[in-house]
């Protein structure tokens, strides 16, 4: 329903039920809730620890907690008055539905009704439900209460590569599950850093860190500098994370953990970005050959990785095809060359 307000029957007063969202700090309502709250006749609230309600009260508007009735609500506007209620998180339904019931019915003069939003959700405003979900998992759950960074390395690693699976198989709805899924290893693990007894941190400290690397690293977004083409932009990424780290070397910060294949692009990309002319040497055995291949494909701008895992699937689906022809009852012979029936 939009914030125009909703009109049904005879006028004879006002109810305006105005929702808030928990996702943004209380106190923050727009310029028509704050003009509907302070020229309200009543302002009522079901929930006592409703989170706006310090702030209204502390604004001067006096906040009554109190949970009419459809019917006695309707009573208290009778005379014109105009009573404004403060929705609770799930919108107060059952008054709602009863107040549909009554103007339903034909049998009673209704207030004016309407639906007034008093704050919008920001863009990303429901990362704060996933912290707080998380919060409360980690509490309440005893397998999530119980696990440690170390002990969800393996899940990171099937996430991210579950994401890799659904990204290039084109399933925009798994796509935005796997996301979650890696969504959720971030905010686990930042969760059970708030725990450490000597260096806590939380999500928004990784946030906060986050905002900080994504602005020093794009001067040319956030500062003087100017970068015309992606490769301007990968050197001033280099550039500013080699001052950052302090390295002296373009292999360091390339974890060597990573398939083999990643890591040889990766390795090659440094190296290339870095004007290095770097020899491979003489191929040794099937290693060489492959490590080969390998600065081929990054020399020709393809990820190895990738280019060889969609050769991978073409070869799935082949052993899928040749499975199925096993699996394949006989061909029946040809008509007309069935045998010949016997004599009894």
């Amino acid at each position: 329903m939009s914030a125009a307000s909703v009109t049904v029957g005879d006028v004879t007063g006002r109810i305006i039920l105005l929702t808030t969202t928990h996702r943004i700090a209380p106190g923050l309502l727009s310029w028509p809730a704050w003009e509907a709250l302070r020229g309200a006749d009543r302002v009522l609230c079901a929930d006592a620890a409703h989170p706006q309600v310090p702030y209204l009260r502390e604004a001067g508007v006096a906040v009554e907690t109190a949970e009419p009735d459809a019917r006695e609500l309707v009573d208290a506007c009778a005379e014109g008055a105009t009573v404004v209620v403060v929705a609770a998180a799930d919108g107060e339904p059952r008054l709602t539905d009863g107040l549909a019931r009554l103007a339903g019915s034909g049998r009673t003069e209704m207030p004016s009704l309407e639906l007034l939003p008093g704050s919008y959700d920001l863009p990303g405003a429901r990362l704060i439900d996933v912290v707080q979900t998380m919060d409360r998992i980690r509490r309440e759950c005893p397998w999530s209460g119980g696990q440690t960074g170390e002990g969800l390395v393996k899940y990171g690693l099937e996430e991210a590569y579950e994401l890799v699976e659904a990204i290039e198989s084109g399933d925009r709805e798994a796509v935005r599950e796997e996301l979650g899924d890696v969504l959720l290893q971030v905010v686990f693990h930042a969760r059970i850093a708030e725990e450490d007894p000597d260096e806590p941190y939380s999500v928004d400290d990784v946030a906060g860190t986050l905002v900080e690397k994504l602005v020093r690293r794009h001067p040319h977004v956030f500062g003087d500098a100017v970068a015309e083409t992606p490769a301007d932009v990968k050197a001033h990424w280099l550039r500013e994370k080699a001052a950052e780290k302090s390295r002296t070397s373009v292999t360091e910060g390339v974890p060597l953990a990573q398939p083999a294949l990643s890591l040889v692009a990766k390795l090659a990309g440094r190296a290339r970005t870095a004007g290095l002319d770097v020899r491979a040497g003489p191929a040794d055995g099937l290693g060489g050959e492959l490590l080969a291949l390998a600065l081929r494909a990054e020399a020709r701008g393809v990820d190895p990785e990738t280019a060889l895992r969609a050769a991978a699937r073409t070869y799935r689906e082949a052993i899928h095809a040749a499975e199925a022809a096993a699996a394949a009852p006989p061909r029946q012979a040809a008509e007309g060359t069935a045998e010949p029936e016997r004599d009894a």
